[in-house]
């Protein structure tokens, strides 16, 4: 066994690249409490006043401080940079994006009119020469899109019955395993992808034989690469970290090759804490670190991903509000032998939030499930109540699926650490396509013909088995117009902007799943219930264009354990998985599908009319997996119930539920909010729900920080939006109205 393994017990780890056997060989347990933990290091504070002055000097700025206009970002495009002169001996983990702190890259690979929009947007002259490469040299992904583009989804596109799509960015989700960096050294992984190569297409040169060799010479010069990045900063890591520092740094390393090549909807670091917490245990048991040291290694390198920014148009801004990465790293969760995998470096992520105060990045996440060590369950709750900061999602439906390594991909979805990538692919609009189904496929706000043409519905009153009939016919044009626009989309992505840092450090025979995902959903469920239960006249314009609806009587709503809402809400899930798994996707990857919506509920909500359930046209629609806001009448335990119901084997790209929680609701003192936050919790995860984000505030904080963003408490206010974080104040007026919309519970 090599020096650098020294006191590690062996497995099949040393053979081949298997992380996890080293975890579960290695990793320790804990079940105590956060009595351990230590404060901020002096340095710790030094440097985050410095990174602190420099967001504040941003934020003066527009949001943007600096952007690269002369260099094409790349693994090694940089030299060694740090967060101000004179700090370099003082940052425990070094590494920047670029040459300066929360300066942007230059990334024209996804597209060179957003590259150069993005710059132009805040006052930035992009290089001429650049501009002449990547139009007349190179192609780019965006633009071979854009020239396999069929009419029809050009339509559909400009008329947002799918939305978000990524043809105008990086894809993300995909998480490299940055741990191998670490544990094994760069030179071991050139060498096992070497042996890839040889014995890749030993038969027959078939088009994908052709394209996995092209890819795995990419990751080895991507390997490689790092390599050179890493010495520029002084450091060697072709061979294995030997301590805790060089573990950290190391997968730091892999993680900053990732962020200097890709600016992907989601860049995760990934489940990295039980992994770091082996060598962190290792330097204490032979009192090499102190667990102040412990705890500095961590705030530092946290720091730095709270520091990673890209560069991004306005259309992506509007969006994704609030400047997000989803850098999501997760803690806790349960072995498949039994064991928690809670150690005391989970409690150390957590308590940067404390050290540093609340922040949106890293997408701290808690694999929850109620046989989590008690200590463990409250202080993440005592967490979540100071700093609304923390998300959590059920281990206990995930570890069947996914087993005890995997990562959450972006804000809720999960794939195998290491083993699995995702294609992304963001939204089908639901409710949109409702509303197509009653009109024969016209659009109410463009009035344009974007299905092909099928009969309206032509009666006063809408007829619930006549309704259902003609939406089960356009959800499924829908899904295959959307999976057939996907396959486009990532067929030119892998072409034009293919992650080989990132797959670098996954196994090349990659498992591969293909997310779609659903915007509207409640707003769906309600407006059936609506016209199963009361009686919904249509209301046409001069050429007969359905254009709004008025509803007569009661229905039951989605939000308030009452089955014959939630019934409707579960079939419409499934019904529309069915479809989407009728099509093929591209690379023989795996369909699955989600209910999360981000902050863009606001940008689906323009381009969505009037709604049978009430909903008036242009307001935003309600996030995620969330009920219609107002709908809820019976509690935050009625509405998780509800959402609880939603099978996650549906929707395994997640089921995303965000809730306000004014602090009344859970008790009087921090204690009792604590322990009150965590009997929820059990009860929710216990009935099979899969996430949960955890604001808790009254909406009055909202509105004083919208109105008052100048004000030092509001500087790094974060809330849970829907499967992330961000600083409320940072958000759109009109993103900040609507997370002020949502339900307050003020009772349980």
């Amino acid at each position: 066994m090599r020096e650098e393994w020294r006191g590690f017990k062996g497995g099949h780890w040393l053979r081949d690249v298997n992380v996890r056997d080293f975890i579960q060989e290695n990793y320790t347990a804990y079940d105590g409490d956060a009595s351990f933990l230590s404060g901020p290091t002096e340095a710790t504070n030094e440097l985050w006043a410095e990174v602190q002055k420099l967001q504040k000097e941003e934020r003066a700025k527009g949001g943007v401080l600096d952007m690269e206009t002369k260099r094409v970002s790349g693994i090694t495009a940089y030299g060694p940079a740090y967060i101000a002169e004179g700090t370099k001996e003082k940052e425990k983990v070094v590494g920047l994006q670029t040459d300066k702190p929360l300066k942007r890259a230059f990334m024209p690979y996804g597209g060179i009119k957003m590259a150069e929009q993005a710059l132009t947007t805040y006052g930035y002259t992009p290089d001429p020469e650049l501009h002449k490469i990547f139009t007349e040299y190179h192609k780019t992904h965006n633009q071979g899109v854009f020239d396999a583009y069929t009419p029809e989804m050009i339509k559909a596109r400009h008329n947002k019955i799918v939305t978000g799509l990524p043809d105008t960015y990086g894809r993300g989700r995909i998480v490299g395993d940055y741990r191998r960096v670490a544990l094994y050294g760069i030179d071991f992984l050139i060498e096992k992808k070497q042996e890839d190569l040889a014995n890749c297409g030993c038969g027959i040169m078939t088009d994908d034989v052709v394209r996995q060799r092209e890819e795995i010479s990419d990751q080895i010069r991507a390997l490689k690469q790092m390599k050179e990045m890493a010495s520029s900063y002084g450091y060697d890591i072709s061979v294995p970290a030997k301590n805790a520092a060089e573990a950290v740094q190391w997968l730091y390393f892999g993680y900053l090759a990732a962020i200097r090549t890709q600016n992907g909807a989601a860049m995760s670091v990934g489940r990295i804490s039980t992994f770091l917490d082996i060598y962190i245990e290792r330097d204490l048991k032979d009192g090499a670190i102190t667990e102040k040291e412990a705890q500095e290694l961590i705030d530092h390198f946290v720091m730095k991903l709270r520091m990673v920014k890209f560069a991004r148009i306005p259309s992506y801004n509007q969006l994704f509000s609030g400047d997000p990465v989803w850098a999501t790293l997760e803690v806790a969760g349960m072995g498949q032998d039994g064991r928690s995998m809670v150690t005391k470096n989970d409690f150390r992520f957590l308590h940067t939030l404390e050290n540093m105060g609340p922040a949106p990045e890293p997408n701290l996440t808690v694999l929850y499930t109620k046989r989590l060590p008690e200590s463990f369950k409250e202080y993440a709750a005592r967490i979540s109540v100071k700093t609304s900061s923390v998300q959590y999602e059920n281990d206990d439906v995930m570890r069947p699926v996914w087993g005890d390594d995997y990562s959450i991909c972006c804000c809720v979805s999960a794939t195998q650490t290491g083993k699995e990538m995702q294609f992304f692919g963001a939204r089908a609009n639901l409710a949109k396509c409702l509303l197509y189904a009653i009109n024969g496929g016209r659009d109410m706000k463009t009035k344009e013909q974007v299905s092909p043409p099928f009969a309206p519905i032509s009666s006063e009153y809408l007829d619930y088995d006549e309704v259902m009939k003609k939406y089960d016919l356009m959800m499924d044009w829908l899904a295959g117009l959307y999976v057939n626009t996907l396959n486009l989309i990532q067929y030119m992505h892998d072409k034009y902007f293919y992650e080989a840092a990132e797959m670098a450090l996954i196994d090349t025979d990659v498992r591969r799943t293909f997310a779609t995902g659903i915007a509207g959903f409640s707003h769906v469920v309600d407006s059936l219930s609506a016209i199963k239960y009361a009686k919904v006249r249509t209301i046409r314009d001069e050429s007969g264009l359905v254009m709004d609806f008025e509803t007569e009587g009661d229905f039951p709503r989605y939000g308030n354990d009452d089955d014959r809402a939630d019934d409707i809400a579960v079939e419409l899930l499934h019904t529309f998985l069915t479809k989407i798994k009728k099509y093929h996707t591209y690379r023989n990857s795996e369909p699955t599908t989600s209910i999360l919506t981000i902050t863009s509920n606001v940008v689906y909500g323009k381009a969505t009319g009037n709604m049978p359930d009430g909903r008036r046209a242009g307001e935003p629609l309600s996030p995620g997996a969330n009920p219609c806001y107002g709908a809820e009448k019976n509690g935050l335990l009625a509405s998780l119930n509800s959402v609880a119901k939603l099978p996650y084997e549906y929707a395994l790209d997640g089921i995303s539920n965000t809730q306000t929680i004014n602090p009344s609701a859970l008790g009087h003192t921090e204690d009792e909010e604590t322990k009150t936050l965590v009997r929820v919790m059990d009860g929710y995860f216990a009935k099979g729900a899969h996430h949960l984000n955890v604001n808790i505030f009254g909406v009055e904080k909202l509105r004083d920080a919208m109105e008052h963003p100048e004000k030092p408490e509001y500087a790094n206010f974060t809330i849970r939006v829907s499967g992330y974080a961000v600083k409320f104040i940072d958000l759109t007026r009109e993103q900040q109205l609507d997370v002020i919309a949502r339900t307050e519970h003020k009772k349980l």
